[in-house]
C-alpha cells in the first residue's frame, strides 16, 4: 500500500467544491480545504505507485475548477 499527500491549487472561489468532490473518490482518505500556497490537501492511498498515479492523473486531475497538483508520497524512513 502506497499513500500520498496531493497539494491542489484551485482556481479562486473553488476550493470548497474542489476539495467535496475530491473527498468522494475511491483512494481519497482526506481532503481539506486549506490556505497558503495551496488550497486543498488531499491524503490519497493506493496498491501500488501506478495506480496512484491513474488515481491522480485520470480522476482528481479531473476535477473541475483545479489548476495545479503536486503529489508527494509518503515514505517512511525507519
Amino acid at each position: 500500500m502506497v499513500q500520498a499527500y496531493i497539494l491542489v491549487q484551485t482556481e479562486v472561489g473553488k476550493a470548497a467544491a474542489v476539495a467535496a468532490e475530491i473527498a468522494g473518490l475511491a483512494g481519497v482518505i482526506s481532503a481539506e480545504d486549506v490556505t497558503g500556497p495551496y488550497d486543498v490537501i488531499v491524503r490519497a492511498q493506493a496498491d501500488d505507485v501506478d495506480q496512484l498515479g491513474q488515481l491522480v492523473v485520470a480522476r482528481v486531475q479531473g476535477v473541475g475548477g483545479i489548476t495545479r497538483t503536486l503529489t508527494c508520497p509518503v515514505v517512511h524512513l525507519t
